[in-house]
């Protein structure tokens, strides 16, 4: 069985990986910081930006397979994959900001959201 909206998932959260990895990149280069951090400011944020993604994302990719398991072709699924993506980026972007820029804060809500709802989606679907 293939699994459609999970392999897109999937795909576009390694995307965003390489994205979050190369931007922490070039600023490493910029300032000539080879490990750590070097206290730069805007490699703090980030590298947290890059770290938050690689807490978060792992167990809505888990969640989103398992819900695709169980309601195959659900746009609904798709629709909250795609949005959490996008909260994502919005996330990514927000850290270059003040303490919580817009994007920052969209990011957060939308993953947060994203990873309440799919939850209580799953415990529903367990117990029907």
């Amino acid at each position: 069985m293939t699994l459609p909206i999970t392999l897109s998932a999937v795909a576009a959260a390694a995307l965003i990986n390489i994205w979050l990895s190369i931007r922490c990149g070039q600023v490493r280069t910029a300032e000539k910081v080879s490990v750590g951090d070097g206290g730069n400011e805007k490699l703090i944020r980030r590298m947290r930006a890059h770290a938050n993604f690689s807490e978060n994302a792992p167990i809505v990719l888990v969640m989103i397979a398992a819900l695709e398991f169980a309601h195959p072709g659900s746009t609904v699924l798709a629709g909250v994959a795609g949005l959490f993506m996008l909260g994502r980026v919005g996330h990514g972007l927000g850290m270059e900001g003040g303490s919580f820029g817009p994007g920052r804060l969209v990011g957060t809500l939308i993953t947060l959201l994203t990873q309440l709802g799919l939850a209580i989606w799953a415990i529903m679907s367990a117990m029907a």
